[in-house]
């Protein structure tokens, strides 16, 4: 299983980012994919969700700027990441729960002026 996360930077508040995950090893098509981030000196917390058939969650506090989506016939999922603010900066990984904890890398995202 392998999980590559692309996307991250540095954007001004307000800002926009599009982070993708790149997923081999696995039937991505038939599980749930997530994303989570992890702030300096903070626990890592889950940002959104996606079902195997598209049906999205968002958490953290997140609703309304973020927008989680799939694309099955690339094995990729992607975090859109709209009004960005500087709470934002995290590393963000992409996760899939393969009856254990599954793993990117992690991109960084800074929110700074």
């Amino acid at each position: 299983v392998q999980l590559v996360e692309s996307g991250g930077g540095l954007v001004q508040p307000g800002g926009s980012l599009r982070l993708s995950c790149a997923a081999s090893g696995f039937t991505f098509s038939s599980y749930r994919m997530s994303w989570y981030r992890q702030a300096p000196g903070k626990e890592r917390e889950l940002v959104a969700a996606i079902t195997s058939v598209g049906g999205s969650t968002n958490y953290a506090g997140s609703v309304s700027r973020f927008t989680i989506s799939r694309d099955n016939a690339k094995n990729t999922v992607y975090l859109q990441m709209n009004s960005l603010k500087p709470e934002d900066t995290a590393v963000y990984y992409c996760n899939v729960w393969l009856g254990g904890d599954y793993w990117g890398q992690g991109t960084q995202v800074t929110v700074s002026s």
